[in-house]
């Protein structure tokens, strides 16, 4: 997910929490654990500064975002509150716990996916049946927080939209899997990319070289959008020896598309393509 998004995820844990019994230098504590749990898995950010073998695609949500790190980093965090607010209590471990493990779960959910069994796997992860920028999540958040100030004790209303954003996420997940196991029983990789408009998804599918992107929805008939061809024959060290983003990106995608022509050797992510190119596109001029 985004960063807002995460941020959002923070605030609305700290809301959930029911801390009428909690003192003020409480309550900060609280507060600073949810929001730096929601965010310190994306310090992995910072490894672009040393990055000179182009991996980071493959370092960006990698070891940070592993489900083996949530305890560590909630260590962290405890300890860190410990020292700033002079609070003991285990609760806050929890709350910590808690928070990564939202955030590193929650980045499954969408196309770019995470390394969530890092070390022991670095296949990356990805359902993509949330967009990476979600307006339902806001939408959730927004009407709790609005109903929630209107309430005597708010940290219910939080739960709730706690309680409908897993509801959103289990309704969405369940199209995708109906969507990919429908494609999957017909085509050799299929690849999930969800839309902004919940319910519809994108669904790329690639036989050989044939690579092709449909809209669909399981309340409507699919589209085909595009109709690609990926190179499947051609080498591509000459590529990898000169653009090593390359090499990492046919790692990091399920699949990728093949570009060999007069002007360019290259691959880019087909889930990313908008008729023209890919968000997702390493190559070389010939």
């Amino acid at each position: 997910m985004d960063t807002i998004t995460h941020t959002l995820f923070g605030l609305t844990l700290y809301g959930a929490a029911d801390k009428r019994d909690l003192q003020q230098h409480e309550k900060r504590a609280l507060f600073v654990t949810t929001l730096v749990g929601s965010q310190i898995p994306d310090s992995d950010v910072i490894s672009r500064l040393w990055d000179t073998e182009g991996m980071y695609q493959m370092w960006h949500r990698g070891i940070t975002h592993s489900i083996f790190l949530v305890p560590l980093f909630a260590l962290l965090i405890y300890i860190l509150v410990r020292l700033l607010f002079r609070v003991t209590d285990i609760r806050y471990f929890w709350w910590a716990l808690l928070s990564v493990f939202i955030h590193n779960t929650s980045d499954l959910f969408n196309a770019w996916g995470t390394g969530y069994f890092e070390p022991i796997s670095d296949v990356r992860i990805t359902f993509g049946v949330i967009p990476i920028v979600d307006f339902v999540y806001w939408g959730i958040f927004l009407v709790a927080w609005l109903v929630a100030r209107k309430q005597e004790v708010r940290y219910k209303t939080y739960r709730y939209a706690w309680a409908a954003l897993v509801l959103y996420v289990a309704i969405q997940s369940a199209q995708g899997a109906c969507l990919y196991q429908a494609y999957a029983d017909e085509h050799d990789e299929v690849a999930l990319s969800s839309s902004f408009i919940p319910t519809q998804f994108t669904v790329i599918t690639k036989t050989e070289e044939n690579v092709s992107l449909f809209q669909d929805s399981i309340y409507q008939e699919a589209t085909l959008q595009y109709e690609l061809t990926s190179a499947e024959k051609t080498s591509l060290e000459p590529l990898f020896e000169v653009n090593q983003e390359a090499r990492t990106l046919t790692k990091w995608s399920p699949f990728v598309v093949i570009v060999a022509n007069e002007e360019r050797l290259g691959v880019f992510d087909p889930r990313f393509y908008d008729g023209e190119s890919s968000f997702l596109y390493e190559y070389i001029e010939r």
